[in-house]
């Protein structure tokens, strides 16, 4: 009895992926914020690194660029440079960091995008719960974070736990945009744009259709 032909298994042709280096500024509630979102977009491999001096933008900046140049040569990133690099900084209120300006020329100089949000970070998770329109202080805004009571947030402690963010992503987006259109830049208060690094994230780790 002859054999029949050796059956074909049809091979998937799956997406290639983009490598995604987030370095923050903060320690708690970036990080855990954007390794929530990793969970979220599970096809897209996203890493987070929180390095320089933390409160520093330039400092900032410059690890996230030695990161970048050192990423092909790294076993800890699998030697693959990453497609993109961002780093999520705070402009600081009621004064501003000294170094942002310089921050950001650096940025631009190496091909690093950033992300802004004025006065800090913690505006951002405000907004997937209630608009902000009035001037705050970096305080202010996690005192304003730590009363909407949620996630385990304090001011002291700023633990931020995704879950309770997890679907309101869209209302923050809105918001975001929204201040966005009233003013003229990152030094206008209260500003973000992280919005626009978390869709792109999101749209890239979406299972191909």
């Amino acid at each position: 009895m002859k054999r029949g032909k050796p059956l074909k298994r049809t091979r998937g042709v799956r997406q290639e992926q983009r490598r995604y280096l987030i370095y923050c500024e903060g320690e708690c509630t970036e990080v855990q914020y954007f390794r929530g979102l990793r969970t979220e977009v599970r096809t897209l491999p996203v890493s987070i690194c929180v390095g320089g001096e933390h409160g520093e933008p330039k400092s900032l900046v410059r690890a996230a660029i030695e990161h970048k140049k050192r990423a092909s040569r790294s076993c800890e990133d699998r030697r693959t440079e990453y497609d993109e690099v961002w780093c999520v900084i705070d402009v600081e209120a009621p004064r501003p960091h000294a170094g942002l300006g310089e921050a950001l020329a650096l940025a631009r100089r190496h091909g690093v995008e950033v992300v802004l949000t004025n006065p800090c970070f913690e505006l951002w998770i405000l907004l997937h719960f209630r608009d902000v329109s009035g001037y705050h202080t970096s305080e202010a805004a996690q005192k304003a974070l730590e009363k909407q009571g949620i996630g385990g947030y304090t001011a002291s402690r700023k633990h931020l736990d995704f879950e309770s963010v997890r679907e309101r992503y869209p209302n923050a987006a809105d918001r975001a945009q929204r201040l966005r259109q009233r003013g003229a830049g990152h030094a206008d208060n209260p500003w973000t744009d992280v919005d626009q690094l978390v869709g792109r994230l999101m749209a890239a780790g979406q299972k191909p259709g």
